[in-house]
């Protein structure tokens, strides 16, 4: 169910088209020359950003139960990707929330980015977005209003080709720029797709190639090329459209999205909530092009050690793992590939959904088997 179009037409004059504009593909792009870079002003950027893995456990560790209705479908158990709120027989509601600070100095791709980011996780419970709301902190004394315009207006230009309206939103005036979405969208319930509902015998297909943190990394110390932002632009501002479609295929189990924790961090993720031994052919793993050789050259983000450090014990790597493959797989993916736990027979199927919506490097990672949780690369 979309939004009323008469809703999204509304505001479609704050945004601007995707296509490429004058300036595109600098990396050094800002609205106005005089002001700081956007990535300057934050000690992080993108879902790099999260709070690790570890330490987020400790915090929530303490956290008080709460009570649970019969009509929440989906809560914290798991980590998943959203919440999920049966309505009726027909209807489940999908609530969701991300924000972040700027991984790129351009405004109006950070804005792009973090709205594309934010209705990810609509899409990975197998639903399709209705409505957003806007989650705004800006420090005004530093950046200008037409600045903080070109944000706002990133998002809505992705929300507008999402079919739905931002139709609200809270503003702070913050040391660090933020920018998100709340995001809302509607599901079937029996078309739900958890984290945890993986099977034993599937096989693992992953929508998009990784490094994007490995790019922010290059970009924050001016050492990523054109061609390089280009590839990263459009890795990130690529909305997962293939959620509810893929939720539709009886023989895809499971969905998630692969984000700040890397696709080792969301793939243990999943082994737990299934209780099942996942296993990664790291051969089989799409990189972006360029990513790994800058990885090699030492542009890794700090978030990747992090996540090593909250997760490593749950991961099985071969004695002659490369540094370089250790790095990707714990590089934290700012608007990430979803990762789609099938049956082997529907695999084609899945690249074929996966093909028809723009996601050429789609490929089958890996493969999930009983045992107990945990991660395994090969």
């Amino acid at each position: 169910m979309r939004a009323p179009g008469r809703f999204v037409r509304a505001r479609s004059g704050a945004g601007r088209p995707a296509a490429p504009r004058p300036g595109f593909g600098d990396p050094a792009m800002t609205t106005n020359p005089t002001e700081p870079r956007l990535t300057s002003l934050s000690h992080g950027g993108g879902c790099g950003c999260k709070i690790a893995p570890g330490v987020l456990s400790e915090i929530l560790k303490g956290s008080v139960n709460m009570p649970v209705p019969p009509e929440l479908l989906v809560g914290i158990e798991t980590a998943d990707d959203a919440a999920v709120y049966k309505l009726n027989d027909q209807q489940a509601l999908i609530a969701t929330t991300d924000f972040f600070m700027p991984i790129v100095d351009d405004p109006y791709d950070f804005g792009r980015i973090a709205a594309t980011n934010a209705i990810s996780d609509v899409y990975a419970m197998g639903g399709r977005p209705i409505m957003a709301l806007a989650l705004v902190g800006m420090p005004i004394n530093v950046l200008s209003t037409a600045t903080i315009g070109r944000i706002l207006e990133g998002g809505q230009s992705v929300c507008r080709e999402a079919g739905i309206p931002v139709a609200g939103g809270h503003t702070i005036d913050s040391v660090e720029p933020i920018y998100g979405l709340v995001a809302l969208g509607l599901v079937h319930p029996q078309r739900v797709k958890k984290n945890a509902d993986a099977r034993a015998g599937d096989v693992l297909i992953l929508g998009k190639p990784l490094g994007v943190g490995v790019l922010s990394a290059a970009l924050k110390k001016e050492k990523l090329d054109a061609d390089g932002y280009a590839r990263m632009i459009a890795s990130t501002t690529k909305l997962n459209t293939p959620g509810p479609e893929l939720a539709e295929l009886p023989g895809v189990h499971a969905l998630t999205d692969v984000t700040g924790f890397g696709l080792a961090g969301h793939g243990l993720e999943l082994a737990r909530g299934a209780g099942l031994t996942v296993t990664l052919d790291m051969a089989k793993v799409p990189v972006i092009q360029g990513a790994r050789e800058l990885a090699a050259e030492g542009f890794i983000t700090g978030a990747s050690g992090r996540n090593w450090a909250g997760y490593g014990k749950d991961v099985q790597l071969p004695s002659d793992f490369a540094a370089v493959d250790q790095s990707l797989l714990t590089d934290p993916q700012t608007s990430g590939g979803l990762l789609v736990s099938c049956s082997p027979g529907s695999a084609e199927q899945v690249l074929a959904v996966f093909r028809r919506h723009g996601f050429e490097q789609a490929a089958v990672v890996g493969a999930c088997s009983a045992g107990e949780p945990k991660l395994v690369v090969v």
